[in-house]
């Protein structure tokens, strides 16, 4: 089982890097051709609501919610159940969905004074924000029904498709930027349509292979079938679990809006690369483990479920400890070379760093959540993630408020960067409370050897932060280089970093089987 869950995580993680590279390439033209200001903090919190709604009812509570009773219906029940039950649950959520599209879009104005209500001094801002939210709200409608066929398709083990289908948002956003932009008489209106033609071409790709599996649904309302409800019950308090990160970064947008001007974009910029590193690896993990870890409850096999977690948690911390300190320590040379040019400038450079080194410290607590609430979902347990996540929030407005008032009191640049680092130390509380209820559920047991892996992991990530300490160029020579000689060194510390992790890990003996546990032989 571990090798096959391996197989499924490489290539949805494939597939990922695919699309978060075309995500790195969009955020870098759009940084050229857009200065950073007023114009692109109206398009960053006019994406980022509906994108918020996105990752709360699709990827976020409804897959969640829905693949463990797909699962269900797919090992008890057979075809004839599961196609109904798709059917209904599409008519049902796309009616809904459809609904709120149109009241997000009429309540447009009243969305931008709750989520930016910094912007409403600044009228030209604001006026411009309500514009770009009402062409982006319906985004909402269409990719909740991507989140839907994908879960689908990752129930049957078809994981490629849905992780390659969010290059369809990059480029849009790609072609907007550099070939209708500039025929706009708002050049960043063009972003805001590029964002909804995404959201249908994302739909358009994914139902042919609906219809290979026979599973093409023609939606109905079905409110009041027993599957749908299942759904909509583990839903309501999945809303605000599974996405406790969200909403930080949401509150985040909320309290930067009353910052100096461009630090929603400088957050941006910093959490797109935090979310590289998480896409390509840690919902990856999380996308894997959901349908095995729904399949091994299904099937009252306790024993696998433990195991499967701990074949997660085991990948987490090999990959996850040192892509935190990878981030950490390469946070300067990463924005410099993908996003200084043109209109992002040096000062840029500087407070959109600050923030990427508070949200690193993070990246390790963002993967952890991810592979630990699927432990809860797959049981069809929706309410204890539920206590924990209200604790992380609540966490993270102390932590804010802590950081961020005495910086603006004492008018400290970079108190944009107090509320990154609330964020990630808001999700360790998450992580750590998950992690330890599970153990005291009895649901997690660690398998032997992580003592030994955790000291080999701690040599390996040492050897790597003392080789990019101290031999990384000071950040005002990254800025002075072409973009060729930035790109070529950044390869080559990023090759060395992992190279010497690497060595370390196998010098000290560590193999395949400590990472990999065989189901069978435990």
């Amino acid at each position: 089982m571990s090798a096959r869950l391996l197989k499924s995580s490489a290539v949805f993680g494939g597939m990922t890097l695919i699309s978060r590279i075309l995500g790195l390439v969009r955020d870098i033209v759009i940084a050229r051709f857009f200065a950073v200001g007023g114009a692109t903090d109206a398009f960053f919190v006019a994406f980022k609501i509906p994108n918020f709604f996105r990752r709360l009812f699709a990827e976020g509570a409804f897959s969640q919610a829905f693949v463990p009773v797909l699962s269900e219906y797919r090992e008890k029940r057979g075809t004839e159940a599961v196609r109904a039950l798709i059917e209904r649950t599409a008519g049902t959520l796309g009616l809904i969905l459809l609904a709120i599209s149109a009241l997000g879009m009429l309540l447009a104005p009243l969305l931008v004074m709750v989520f930016a209500p910094g912007f409403i001094d600044e009228p030209t801002t604001y006026d411009l924000t309500t514009q770009l939210l009402r062409i982006t709200f319906p985004y909402i409608l269409f990719i909740s029904l991507v989140a839907l066929a994908g879960g689908v398709l990752n129930t049957y083990g078809r994981f490629g498709v849905p992780a390659f289908t969010p290059v369809f948002l990059n480029l849009s956003l790609i072609a907007a930027a550099i070939w209708v932009a500039p025929q706009m008489d708002e050049p960043v209106t063009a972003l805001a349509w590029g964002v909804l033609i995404a959201g249908v071409a994302q739909l358009a790709f994914q139902l042919p292979f609906l219809a290979r599996l026979g599973l093409l649904p023609r939606p109905r309302w079905g409110a009041r079938d027993e599957g749908v409800r299942r759904i909509m019950i583990l839903m309501l308090p999945a809303l605000f679990a599974v996405s406790v990160v969200q909403i930080n970064l949401l509150l985040d947008t909320v309290i930067a809006s009353f910052l100096a001007p461009g630090s929603v974009s400088w957050l941006y910029y910093s959490d797109r690369l935090v979310e590289f590193p998480m896409g390509v690896f840690g919902i990856a993990l999380a996308t894997v483990i959901l349908p095995s870890l729904s399949q091994n409850h299904a099937q009252s096999d306790p024993n696998a479920f433990a195991r499967t977690l701990d074949w997660g948690l085991r990948w987490v911390m090999v990959i996850g400890v040192p892509a935190t300190l990878g981030l950490l320590f390469l946070s300067g040379p990463l924005l410099a070379t993908l996003f200084q040019y043109g209109e992002f400038g040096t000062w840029d450079l500087q407070m959109a760093r600050l923030s990427l080194m508070a949200y690193s410290v993070g990246l390790l607590g963002f993967i952890l959540v991810k592979v630990l609430v699927p432990g809860f979902f797959a049981r069809q347990d929706t309410r204890t993630p539920v206590r924990v996540a209200v604790i992380a929030m609540l966490a993270n407005l102390v932590l804010n408020v802590a950081f961020v008032l005495p910086m603006q009191w004492w008018d400290i640049p970079g108190a944009h960067a107090g509320l990154a680092l609330a964020t990630s130390l808001a999700s360790f509380i998450n992580a750590g409370l998950l992690f330890h209820l599970l153990r005291k559920q009895g649901v997690f047991r660690a398998a032997p050897g992580w003592g030994r892996l955790s000291l080999q992991i701690s040599a390996g990530v040492a050897a790597m932060s003392l080789l990019l300490i101290f031999g990384l160029q000071d950040l005002a020579q990254w800025s002075q280089w072409s973009s060729g000689t930035r790109a070529a060194w950044l390869l080559f510390w990023v090759a060395a970093g992992m190279a010497v992790y690497a060595g370390v890990l196998l010098l000290t003996g560590l193999k395949s089987r400590d990472v990999l546990i065989n189901p069978e032989k435990k």
